[in-house]
């Protein structure tokens, strides 16, 4: 029962890393249908976003700490049920103000995931790096999906159903998962079923002050790049788009589905080299891009956006590798709350920082030399990383043949 309930775990836990993305980025999109019904501009129906970006982060430090205190499992039924409930609101909503509360309402219950649901896959998991990057392809399957769903739905339909599908099946999903509580079928568990040494307490402070920094600025880049992208493709290679929502949506779905591997990768990589270097390489390789972005269009920036994603999808189940290396066990929840706190809720200041950019300079091009600015800072801090011991236990004796 023990390895039944840890495998459907593991199953709950991918899906709801979809879905968790899918939720948050159908606006995004259907924004670009909003505009002439609304008589609101870009950045000003954009703005409207906010609210459910800064509870997204600002929630997840107290859901992480309910999963540690209460309950795991019955925090990840709250979410799937809740985001379902407020999505399918949201899309009855007919007012600016109605699509704030509605938006700020799935942004909250989405909040309940990372801390949690990661938490809950890294207490089921034999192979920490392993078992994150593949639950990162389900977040990447999130990514590319969330652009594409939004652009069918609302050109075949309506934006409405845009929300109100993916809501309902979220609280589907949700009413499953609640069954298999019930029923047994998942249970509680409130220890890793692999435990693996805790680093010394110097060790974890350092780290955690030092990842504090570079992860307010990968988040500060993951989600501007997710919120933007739809909008720089329609500008910028209308030639690819056809002009419509379903091509910016699709063009944004084809740079995450090419980046899914990348979470396989990253994780593969962060079982097995030191997780200091690789964090560093992958932000030290995407600066060049990012700046380069600033000046193209058309094809060469699809090309140059998608090989910048697959970096920062690599970096993801390394940094959350090394969050749950420095992390005591029975914290694990609230340390990835305090993580998306800064990735997910500081750097919901990315929305105003995109609508501002575009209205302010009619483009992109500051929006990019921004990017590569953090992406800069986040490799020269992470020199500040302790050296991994798992990863000296691994590397160091292959060397020493070589």
């Amino acid at each position: 029962m023990h390895t039944t309930s840890a495998r459907i775990s593991q199953i709950f836990s991918n899906i709801g890393h979809s879905y968790s993305h899918i939720l948050t980025l159908l606006y995004p999109t259907v924004v670009l249908a909003l505009e002439p019904e609304f008589k609101m501009s870009y950045g000003e129906l954009l703005v409207l976003l906010t609210a459910g970006n800064v509870l997204l982060g600002v929630g997840a430090l107290p859901a992480g700490w309910l999963g540690d205190k209460w309950s795991t499992l019955g925090m990840m039924v709250v979410f799937f049920i809740g985001m379902g409930v407020a999505a399918i609101f949201t899309g009855m909503m007919s007012s600016p103000l109605g699509l704030a509360v509605g938006l700020g309402l799935i942004g909250l219950f989405a909040s309940i995931y990372h801390p949690v649901g990661m938490a809950w896959l890294v207490r089921n998991a034999e192979n920490r790096g392993k078992a994150l990057g593949f639950n990162g392809v389900f977040g990447s399957l999130g990514f590319a999906s969330a652009a594409l769903i939004a652009g069918v739905l609302t050109d075949l339909i309506n934006w409405r159903a845009a929300f109100i599908i993916p809501g309902t099946v979220s609280l589907i999903t949700g009413a499953t998962l609640l069954f298999c509580m019930r029923s047994g079928l998942v249970v509680d568990t409130k220890s890793d079923i692999k435990p693996q040494p805790t680093p010394h307490r110097g060790a974890m402070v350092r780290a955690f002050m030092v990842l504090s920094i570079t992860m307010l600025c990968t988040g500060l880049i993951y989600q501007s790049i997710a919120t933007a992208l739809p909008k720089i493709f329609a500008e910028r290679a209308a030639a690819l788009t056809g002009g419509t929502t379903i091509g910016a949506g699709a063009l944004v779905s084809v740079v995450y589905l090419c980046g899914m591997g990348a979470q396989l990768l990253g994780g593969h990589l962060a079982d097995r080299y030191s997780m200091r270097s690789l964090y560093l390489l992958a932000f030290l390789l995407q600066a060049p891009l990012m700046f380069l972005a600033a000046f193209i269009n058309g094809v060469p920036l699809f090309v140059v956006m998608t090989t910048a994603v697959l970096f920062s999808t690599v970096a993801i189940p390394v940094e959350n590798s090394l969050l749950s290396h420095y992390s005591p066990e029975k914290w694990r929840g609230t340390a990835f709350g305090a993580k998306f706190v800064l990735a997910l809720g500081v750097s919901a200041l990315s929305v105003p920082l995109v609508a501002f950019i575009h209205d302010v300079t009619g483009g992109f091009y500051w929006f990019f030399i921004l990017l590569t600015l953090f992406a800069l800072i986040i490799a020269a801090t992470s020199l500040l990383l302790p050296e991994d011991r798992q990863a000296k236990a691994v590397v160091l004796p292959s060397a020493g043949k070589m």
